[in-house]
């Protein structure tokens, strides 16, 4: 399986590392708009060629599979590029800037016949999958409400990122609800079902920042803050908060309390804690083995490609849809969510998805 990498950084972290360990894959070419990360990237694991142009790198090679981790505004046109060309597709999240663009991605690649995922990379993660099985096999009885919060201070000091930084860009698809909440929303659709309703903010409370290395003052526009309540088609009602800007982070937390149970997880520690009703908490985690491998960083984000990309590798090579993992399917509907959280923001009452269809 011959594999294109356009974006330099999050392939390093994670892509690299996890292809090194899927079975017959090799990745011909990498390219990112500095030459010098893709150069880095592709001599730290023995890819031979390195491009500044993505387009140039799509006409030099024939590949089995392109992987995509850029900025936002350039997944659709990368993807359908690279589905034009032939190319089975791994693109990452947010899938697009909007719901629009995800089903053109979405719709080109099933008349072409093509494999397509999101890395929504959770999704393969043991835990996440033992969330999914509880509330399946209905130990949690009825689930009633879930609360879903990530805080962060990565954000906070107004001189914490570089001017022109593409996160702090609305044009470019930046913001937490792109970043962290798409990973919120899929979890919430892949353990609950489809959403009914959405009621939400994205907001930008920081927006006057200063360059962390000049102290040059530039404005932010994409959102640092969103909160958004989702009524689920089966019934439960989800409470999203995520801030990037607290000037002292928390840990990453998600709370199901169904009519029979409860889980709480914690990222930080991978802690997975389920109660039935009228009992004390227990541990219930468990490690991923692949976390153990060989060059693979640490970090269930880093460590849950490796299984993704297994997936992936064996849909390509038995020409099926993936059975596990989020497709451009879910891609689209994801988005029609976050793009109904801006909606709900702008017009300040409830959106149904039924008026987002």
């Amino acid at each position: 399986m011959k594999v294109g990498i356009i974006g330099a950084s999050f392939a390093k972290a994670a892509y690299l590392p996890a292809l090194a360990h899927v079975e017959g894959a090799k990745v011909v070419a990498i390219a990112s708009a500095r030459l010098e990360s893709a150069r880095a990237a592709a001599d730290a694991y023995g890819v031979p060629h390195a491009y500044d142009d993505w387009q140039a790198m799509l006409d030099a090679h024939a590949f089995d599979l392109v992987a995509i981790a850029t900025p936002t505004v350039t997944h659709a046109a990368m993807t359908l590029a690279a589905l034009d060309k032939g190319a089975h597709v791994l693109c990452e999240k947010p899938t697009a800037m909007d719901a629009g663009e995800a089903k053109a991605m979405l719709d080109a690649a099933e008349a072409k016949g093509r494999v397509h995922m999101i890395d929504h990379e959770l999704r393969f993660n043991p835990n996440r999958r033992r969330v999914r099985e509880l509330i399946r096999s209905g130990a949690l009885g009825t689930v009633r409400h879930v609360n879903v919060a990530n805080i962060t201070a990565a954000w906070g000091d107004p001189a914490s990122r570089p001017k022109g930084d593409w996160w702090s860009s609305e044009a470019e698809g930046g913001g937490r609800l792109g970043a962290n909440g798409s990973h919120q929303v899929d979890l919430i659709r892949w353990w609950l079902g489809e959403v009914a309703a959405v009621s939400g903010q994205a907001l930008t409370l920081v927006p006057e920042r200063k360059d962390k290395t000049t102290g040059e003052a530039w404005t932010a526009t994409a959102d640092d803050t969103v909160h958004f309540m989702l009524e689920m088609e089966q019934g439960p009602l989800v409470s999203v908060f995520l801030s990037g800007v607290a000037r002292h982070g928390l840990d990453n937390t998600v709370e199901i309390f169904g009519s029979e149970g409860t889980i709480i997880i914690e990222n930080s520690s991978e802690s997975v804690k389920f109660a039935r009703a009228g009992e004390p908490f227990e541990d219930i985690g468990v490690d991923d083995p692949n976390a153990a491998l060989e060059g693979v960083n640490k970090g269930i984000w880093n460590v849950s490609v490796v299984a993704l990309m297994r997936e992936l590798a064996a849909a390509i090579a038995e020409g099926r849809p993936p059975a596990e993992g989020a497709t451009f399917l879910d891609g689209w509907r994801n988005q029609m969510v976050l793009d109904a959280v801006k909606r709900s923001g702008r017009e300040r009452r409830w959106i149904a998805m039924s008026e987002m269809a």
